[in-house]
């Protein structure tokens, strides 16, 4: 039963969990949406805020060539303008103008002797595309620091007749995007055409000039912006917003990585707090349903059975003394009425009993003193007139007597089918052994054992004068069987004088053949065999249902003895 509230309060905790799943599901789902917006969001403006950067300095070389000095190519007055205009640009360190050859022609700061570009890719490209580069990492000639280099081709017609470089500063890059700002566990990447990382937060000492992993490389140059879900280089769980290099707009590669952890913090909380309360309110559930049901319903249960297991052992005044204040307690209070109920009818059968006893006992005396009466108004009436009859009818009487008394001795009920013939037959067997009995041991109703009692008296009388019985060493076997509510007997007589039909049936035969009433249904047989007298008979004594059930508790009754 314990085990049954437990279901049910599972079963009620089934729906809440259903539900808190279902709604957790969709805020994830939701979340996750909203995360990969963000992602997408903030790619887009680093990326906005670079193009912007590159362009301004785009316009800036596009400024320079055209300045008179630098389109005649003219050092001294190009080396002072140069500087001028370089120190007010705090993205880049330095502007210089090369030749078509690589040789600098000017610049904005002290140029080492012997120094050449041409083996610079960034200005190998500007001379053959003829328009604006944006180079990929690379280490200043001049001070060795780390810049992304940018080329503006200085056209005079359709010839190029030099290059404008410049550069932007990586460290000032790095600066600009740390002071953007970025959540914890968020990165911001910006990387060049080959993959190099030229800017990253967090932790740009670590990643700041090495390659993108080869997984990731594909997105440099995909055709399209998009939001993937990686294990960044850091090992940090990321959903990654990307924009690849688009020539001419955007000419770096540019990411944003949100931390899938700090991104679902505030949900992994209300999560793990959702799971403590289902936690706890399951557990009150659980101690609530064993309380209520220990107080409720398992107590007023065990009370009723043992209010039942004690009447049952022969304690008739055990009582629940229950109040119907709910279900079970009248569930118990109407046992009680039951038990108050068969107590009554207990003491008034005991009470009717007692008065039965007593008119039984009065009947019993009353049967008697009849017999006896009719036994002397007999003796009178042809006792000495005649004889042999008044002795025939005599002990047919004392049979009947008999059997009455055993009828009787049981107040009335039912009697052993062995006892009745016993009884019949004891004036019949002054030798042991001469009469055997066999056959199982059954109750007889009042209205078979008279009869079978008065038939079994008169095959014994005549067995005395006509048959084995009336010889010494004649004997009479008496067998019965029974099945189905129904017993079978056989008389047979063995070592008797030769058996001869009658002429006539007298009344004894009649009485043999016609004794049982018919309600039992009853079948008589008679065999006058040369070697000796046989007589069947077969009737109901009770319904197959009865017999089968009493024959069981003889059985039972039978084993306890033998135990």
């Amino acid at each position: 039963m314990k085990f049954k509230l437990v279901a049910v309060a599972v079963a009620a905790l089934v729906p809440v969990v259903a539900m808190l799943g279902y709604g957790e599901y969709a805020i994830r789902q939701q979340r996750g949406e909203e995360v990969r917006a963000q992602a997408a969001q903030a790619a887009r403006q680093a990326s906005s805020e670079v193009d912007r950067i590159v362009e301004g300095l785009r316009s800036l070389l596009l400024a320079v060539t055209s300045m008179p000095s630098v389109r005649h190519l003219d050092g001294p007055v190009c080396d002072e303008a140069l500087r001028s205009l370089a120190g007010n640009v705090p993205n880049i360190r330095t502007i210089f103008v090369l030749r078509p050859d690589g040789n600098p022609v000017c610049a904005g700061m002290d140029i080492p002797d012997d120094t050449m570009f041409a083996d610079r890719a960034y200005f190998q490209q500007a001379l053959k595309t003829k328009e604006f580069v944006v180079g990929t990492y690379t280490r200043s000639k001049f001070t060795g620091e780390a810049v992304l280099p940018l080329a503006m081709p200085l056209l005079d017609g359709d010839v190029v007749i030099g290059v404008v470089v410049s550069g932007i500063r990586l460290d000032w890059l790095q600066n600009r995007i740390t002071e953007r700002g970025i959540s914890p566990g968020n990165a911001v990447t910006l990387a060049d055409g080959e993959g190099t990382i030229v800017a990253r937060v967090p932790l740009p000492e670590r990643f700041v000039g090495t390659v993108i992993p080869a997984d990731f490389r594909r997105l440099i140059h995909a055709d399209e912006p998009g939001v993937v879900e990686v294990r960044s280089q850091d090992g940090t769980e990321r959903v990654l917003g990307y924009r690849p290099i688009a020539l001419p707009g955007s000419p770096l590669y540019v990411s944003a990585g949100f931390s899938t952890a700090e991104a679902f913090a505030p949900i992994n909380r209300s999560t793990l707090i959702n799971g403590l309360g289902i936690a706890l309110g399951a557990l009150v559930a659980l101690v609530l349903s064993f309380y209520v049901g220990n107080r409720f319903i398992l107590s007023p249960i065990s009370r009723i059975g043992d209010v039942m297991r004690r009447w049952k052992t022969g304690e008739v005044k055990a009582r629940t003394n229950m109040k119907p204040f709910d279900e079970l307690h009248a569930v118990g209070s109407a046992l009680d009425d039951l038990l108050d109920e068969l107590d009554a009818r207990r003491v008034a059968a005991e009470r009717s009993e007692e008065e039965r006893m007593l008119l039984v006992r009065e009947l019993a005396h009353r049967v008697k003193n009849g017999f006896a009466l009719v036994q002397a108004m007999s003796r009178q009436t042809f006792a000495k007139s005649d004889p042999d009859r008044f002795q025939s009818f005599s002990e047919r009487l004392s049979a009947l007597a008999g059997t009455y008394d055993l009828i009787l001795a049981k107040e009335g009920s039912a009697s052993s089918i062995t006892a009745v013939l016993q009884a019949a037959l004891r004036a019949h067997t002054p030798d042991e052994g001469r009469i055997t009995l066999s056959g199982p041991d059954v109750d007889l109703p009042a209205d078979v054992a008279l009869p079978l009692s008065l038939v079994t008296h008169e095959l014994a009388t005549n067995a005395t004068k006509y048959g084995s019985l009336g010889t010494d060493a004649g004997t009479v076997s008496l067998s019965w069987t029974t099945e189905g509510g129904r017993a079978s007997l056989t008389w047979a007589e063995a070592g008797g004088p030769t058996v001869t039909p009658p002429h006539r049936k007298g009344f004894g035969s009649v009485l043999i053949e016609r004794a049982f009433p018919a309600s039992v249904r009853p079948k008589t047989h008679v065999d006058y065999r040369p070697e000796g007298f046989r007589f069947e008979a077969s009737f109901a004594y009770a319904e197959p249902e009865d017999a089968t059930r009493v024959q069981a508790l003889r059985e039972d009754a039978g084993s306890a003895d033998a135990v």
